[in-house]
């Protein structure tokens, strides 16, 4: 499964996340930094991306137009990026589940 972190996501974190998300990238990577919302959709439904995200508009989005892509909304206000990769290393079995899921379109994490 590949991610596609949002602008709102440290680019940094690809490099700390790759080995258990291999292919994954960050907007900036992409050429959609300032995109729209609906160009980094677009972008994420054409090339298999999961959209990683701490802004609720793409939930919005999800529950809408539903999938593909999927969306991961990270509830976790203002943190640190260490937290964010600690989030989202120790949810990769839910990811991975939420991935195979056909009628699910966003998956909630929160820190523990």
């Amino acid at each position: 499964m590949k991610l596609l972190l949002d602008e709102n996501l440290s680019p940094r974190l690809i490099s700390r996340i790759e080995a258990s998300f291999p292919g994954s990238t960050h907007v900036e990577e992409c050429g959609l930094s300032s995109a729209e919302d609906s160009d980094i959709w677009d972008y994420a439904k054409a090339n298999g991306l999961t959209i990683v995200s701490k802004d609720s508009d793409f939930y919005s989005r999800s529950l809408v137009l539903g999938s593909p892509p999927k969306i991961i909304w990270l509830r976790v206000g203002n943190c640190s990026t260490s937290l964010i990769e600690t989030i989202l290393l120790s949810a990769r079995p839910s990811i991975v589940e939420f991935e195979k899921e056909a009628v699910e379109t966003c998956l909630i994490l929160t820190p523990k």
